[in-house]
């Protein structure tokens, strides 16, 4: 096989890679910030049900879910502490 076919066959197969590859990454990116909310609204939701008993309430809405998904437990922790200290 000619050199110039194989430099043809690699150039071609990065240049696909390259277009194909930015849509695939952007949808995974978009793909984990969706589990990343869905995480943090299931823990509002737990520490809901759980901090009735010691009067602690977070709204879940798009802010305190991206705090708390992002973030995770230091980020939950947070808001509880903004709750008690700053708003109530």
């Amino acid at each position: 096989m000619e050199p110039i076919y194989v430099i043809s066959i690699i150039g071609g197969l990065i240049i696909i890679l390259l277009v194909a590859g930015a849509p695939m990454k952007t949808g995974r990116m978009l793909g984990q910030a969706v589990i990343k909310l869905i995480i943090g609204a299931v823990l509002l939701f737990f520490l809901n049900t759980i901090g009735n008993q010691y009067g602690v309430h977070i709204p879940i809405n798009l802010f305190t879910t991206t705090v708390s998904g992002f973030l995770g437990i230091p980020g939950l922790a947070a808001l509880v502490a903004v709750d008690m200290f700053i708003i109530g």
